[in-house]
């Protein structure tokens, strides 16, 4: 019983810690970065799939990542990031992974 409420307490630590950090991680920005023009290489394969550049949280801004080609995951489809805006002003959501 006892091993079984230490896991549960760290599994809670562990989920708090997470919310707590993506929390963190939505910065705000007054303007908008405007588009970024990145030559695309040529695919791996085929079958890859483009990822589009993602602006990743950096300090009080963000930086630029440019795009990749990954491997496709069977039954998902690729939702690209994009910017939103509130009243706080514009920030970044990732792009990721949706069940088809």
């Amino acid at each position: 019983m006892k091993h079984f409420v230490v896991k549960y307490l760290m599994l809670l630590a562990i989920c708090f810690l997470c919310s707590q950090q993506s929390r963190a991680q939505r910065i705000y920005v007054t303007v908008q970065p405007g588009a970024t023009v990145v030559a695309r290489p040529a695919a791996p394969a085929h079958t890859y799939v483009w990822i589009e550049g993602e602006w990743i949280p950096m300090g009080r801004t963000y930086v630029y990542q440019p795009g990749y080609w990954v491997a496709p995951r069977p039954h998902y489809v690729w939702m690209p990031g994009h910017w939103a805006h509130i009243r706080r002003g514009w920030y970044w959501v990732s792009g990721h992974w949706a069940r088809t």
